[in-house]
């Protein structure tokens, strides 16, 4: 009988548990604004409510980051998942619009913890092994948000035949069975996830909030690695908040055209952070992989500005998959290389919630433009920010650790 390689439970572990995490959020993100309607929220609440999710990761990624370096990676996944447990029930049960600011806090707040993911595969995986490691996470996010808004639409046509003249219950129903996923996920971690820092050596002291981000700006290399993670989670925020609104203008695409366009965006960035970047790392390292992501952004947003066909669009979005899953691992993987390994569910909190504060600012953004400018002009923005990260990139180019590029035989013995 094959058995595990002992060194690889580990990361599967912490890929199903971020995955099943993600799968719960993709099945309720397409549920928000259809229950919010039925509340009565006005289009301004409904984009509130979507946004103060990410306005929650980014003030307390870094929170729940430091954290786990002082108390270890366990203790808060496992506080974070019962939280999620907890925020979904009390989404199901929600019947007014007040209730349901507070279930999608709640939510915002422990899902928070996926910096401590991150900081997890960190410290599980070898210097020349560690941004194919953070790939995994960006393929976990693709499996769930491909899998969940089908999994959550089977869920609702199934509750409009348990009871078709509830207009609560379908919502509820789906939100049921997203705390039960959490809840297994729970379960699952409680029994395999084992503890990953050596907390005899923790000798952190306090920081408050904005000074952790001001000291990982500081440091040579890191800062600027955070500020393009920044920017190409703005860029990406301002184009996914606008999309669909130009697929819509433009093509005259419905619904079921834009859910399979973004269940294809979806399949890309799951074969390119699962497969293509865990082969191409070792043959050309992490710093080529990053540049060559960014500049397929940079194509991909000028690609959407002015497409003319579907085919066009499709080319984009291919090269905007391919883009960002080349881009988000490479950072990631960059970032904890070069920051202490005690301080790592730190770094990458302040990492992750620089990239939350680009999803808030973005949608507004982005709507903003589309409305009083032109269509093509939160792309065109998108575009922008993202060659001034490329630029970023190549001025520090010579300092990205490239740990993960094998060097060839030949190479060693010469």
């Amino acid at each position: 009988m094959l058995k595990m390689p002992a060194e690889k439970k580990p990361l599967i572990i912490i890929f199903f548990t971020v995955f099943i995490y993600l799968l719960g959020f993709g099945i309720v993100i397409p549920i928000i604004p259809i229950l919010s309607t039925e509340m009565g929220a006005t289009s301004l609440q409904t984009g509130l409510l979507l946004s103060v999710y990410s306005l929650m990761q980014f003030l307390f990624s870094p929170f729940w980051g430091k954290l786990s370096d002082k108390y270890g990676r366990r203790p808060i996944l496992l506080i974070c998942l019962a939280g999620e447990v907890f925020s979904y029930l009390l989404f199901a049960q929600a019947r007014t619009l007040e209730l349901l600011f507070v279930a999608r806090t709640f939510s915002g707040f422990f899902g928070a913890s996926i910096s401590t993911a991150s900081a997890y595969i960190s410290d599980i995986t070898p210097p020349n092994e560690r941004s194919k490691g953070m790939a995994l996470i960006g393929a976990a996010f693709g499996l769930g948000f491909l899998f969940g808004p089908a999994i959550g639409g089977g869920l609702t046509v199934w509750a409009e035949h348990i009871s078709p003249t509830d207009v609560f219950f379908k919502t509820s129903f789906s939100s049921y069975w997203v705390s039960g996923l959490c809840l297994l996920t729970f379960i699952f971690a409680w029994k395999f996830l084992k503890e990953t820092r050596d907390l005899s050596k923790v000798t952190q002291g306090k920081t408050n909030r904005f000074a952790q981000i001001i000291k990982y700006f500081k440091i040579e290399t890191v800062g600027p690695l955070i500020f393009v993670f920044f920017l190409s989670s703005l860029a990406m925020s301002t184009m996914e908040a606008t999309l669909v609104l130009l697929v819509k203008d433009k093509f005259g695409w419905g619904i079921k055209e834009v859910s399979f366009g973004f269940a294809y965006i979806g399949i890309m960035m799951v074969l390119t952070q699962g497969i293509f970047v865990r082969k191409l790392i070792p043959k050309v390292g992490e710093k080529q992989v990053l540049r060559t992501g960014l500049v397929l952004m940079c194509i991909a947003f000028a690609g959407i500005a002015i497409a003319k066909s579907i085919t066009v669009l499709a080319i984009a979005q291919t090269l905007f998959a391919l883009g960002v899953g080349f881009t988000n691992p490479s950072i990631l993987g960059s970032i904890s290389l070069l920051t202490d390994p005690n301080e790592q569910g730190a770094a990458l909190g302040t990492t992750q919630g620089m990239a939350s504060l680009g999803r808030i600012i973005g949608p507004a953004v982005g709507g903003a433009l589309y409305g009083s400018l032109t269509m093509e002009s939160p792309f065109i923005l998108s575009g922008a920010m993202t060659m001034i990260a490329l630029f970023v990139v190549i001025t520090i180019f010579n300092q990205i650790p490239n740990a993960g590029q094998k060097v060839k035989a030949t190479e060693t013995e010469a």
